[in-house]
């Protein structure tokens, strides 16, 4: 009789175990050898003292430690629909999809960072130099209190840390139902079954709001969104090429 491991394709499986493998190196090492991991590994923005561009990568293999519902769920997402589009592409594509739907979500999430700090740099008077010096924690010489609020705001997007898988995992989430868009879904605490397409666009749709609202700050929403959109143009672009189904499977 065959293990649930067993039947999960490798790359899916072999992405789930990393994951967990990184969460409890991150949770072990700071205490153990004094290494916290998410300085070397976690996104920062490109100005960041701590920035490396290894951190496009490497930022979507790591999660809070704080709870494990992030790195759960985040699982649980890549299980139950990963393994589908893995059976659906081949094992060599999919990897290829995880990836560069991550690195693309980063990608996203730093020039909508890029365009908020420019806005903020130019509503509080601050030029390149200045910006420089916020990056590192250097307050403007002269900064009234707007000044110095907006500083606060541009060092923070600057240097807080980015991490987790949902940037590949919406995109996970828009591939099935771009392919399998009336499969039917249940919602968490809703017994009602939503077609898979319908999820996907109230997904977007709820994201969008998020990140332009910040209702729910903290969450790398454009990411999210970057995502969903890189995942949408290769799954247009692998269809109009034939090295998928052209016509959705269900």
């Amino acid at each position: 009789m065959s293990s649930i491991a067993d039947r999960i394709p490798p790359v899916t499986l072999n992405i789930i175990i990393i994951n967990v493998i990184v969460w409890l190196a991150m949770l072990i090492l700071p205490s153990r050898i004094g290494v916290d991991i998410v300085d070397i590994g976690a996104m920062h923005y490109i100005t960041s003292p701590d920035f490396g561009v290894w951190q496009w990568l490497t930022y979507m293999f790591m999660h809070d430690t704080q709870s494990f519902t992030h790195l759960f769920f985040n699982m649980f997402g890549l299980f139950m629909f990963g393994s589908t589009l893995e059976r659906v592409f081949g094992s060599q594509r999919f990897l290829f999809f995880y990836i560069t739907v991550g690195i693309g979500a980063a990608l996203v999430q730093e020039g909508v960072y890029a365009i908020w700090l420019q806005h903020l740099a130019s509503s509080a008077g601050f030029d390149s130099q200045a910006l420089a010096g916020i990056a590192k924690g250097l307050v403007p010489v002269g900064a009234g209190r707007e000044q110095y609020m907006a500083g606060a705001e541009i060092y923070a997007l600057i240097n807080a840390p980015t991490i987790g898988a949902s940037g590949a995992i919406y995109g996970i989430l828009l591939a099935f139902g771009m392919i399998f868009p009336n499969m039917p879904l249940y919602f968490f605490f809703i017994p009602i079954p939503i077609k898979a397409k319908w999820m996907v666009i109230a997904y977007g749709v709820l994201e969008l709001t998020l990140g332009v609202t910040g209702v729910q700050s903290g969450v790398a929403h454009f990411a999210h969104l970057g995502g969903m959109i890189v995942a949408l143009l290769l799954i247009v672009y692998w269809r109009k090429k034939g090295v998928i189904n052209r016509e959705p499977l269900y």
